[in-house]
């Protein structure tokens, strides 16, 4: 075994099973609540409800645990204005031009547009830019494994800490998406992910009528 490898004892503790169950509906029932939301209210959100929230999406497993991302937190006004401009003038060409008539019939439910308020209605926007590499000490590139799929994962924590602290998200990628990593001022080894707004929805929020598949079609069991 590598002298690189060095490994210690696993924190860890059974939980009693009616606590464990008791756990698991109550994570269940909260994560099915979850919409996704395009109508943010503006009233400010407890900064360390967002940290708590960043710090779960820290802990998602990663290949090689080399961690590859990071999370761009923007509450500053007059930055959201700039992402949103950029954003709708993307989008609007987008719809306009390139997208297919298939794509807007898939997304015809949901109601979306090229109109993007929640970048500036929401107080915080969370850009997640993936690290294909990282730069090494003699100037050289070292290469990261499995960078999307760490990264969707880190993701997915984060969407579900959300949940749990009483808040509301959207997950939202433009297209095409360089303008984040410009706007944003980032380094040539990161790319943009996803956007995220975050925080209240507003008093007059409504989502789309739709239904998620139940466990059996989801699931098949060997």
């Amino acid at each position: 075994m590598s002298s690189r490898y060095s490994p210690v004892p696993l924190a860890w503790d059974r939980l009693d099973p009616q606590e464990a169950l008791a756990r698991s509906r109550e994570f269940t029932e909260t994560m099915g609540a979850r919409r996704s939301v395009r109508l943010f209210s503006p009233e400010p959100v407890p900064r360390e409800l967002i940290d708590n929230a960043l710090t779960v999406a820290g802990t998602a497993p990663s290949g090689a645990h080399q961690q590859p991302w990071t999370f761009a937190l923007v509450s500053e006004p007059e930055l959201k204005a700039k992402l949103r401009e950029a954003a709708e003038k993307e989008e609007r060409d987008f719809y306009e031009r390139r997208a297919t008539d298939e794509w807007k019939d898939a997304i015809e439910p949901i109601g979306t547009d090229w109109v993007k308020t929640h970048i500036t209605d929401a107080p915080y926007v969370i850009v997640v830019f993936e690290q294909p590499w990282r730069p090494g000490p003699d100037g050289t590139k070292i290469k990261h494994y499995y960078v999307r799929e760490s990264v969707g994962i880190a993701v997915g924590f984060l969407l579900a800490a959300l949940q749990v602290s009483g808040l509301c998200a959207l997950t939202h990628t433009p297209s095409p998406m360089g303008f984040l990593r410009e706007l944003l001022d980032r380094p040539e080894n990161e790319r943009p992910f996803i956007l995220i707004p975050v925080g209240y929805p507003a008093d007059d929020a409504v989502v789309p009528d739709l239904s998620r598949k139940p466990l059996d079609e989801i699931v098949d069991r060997y």
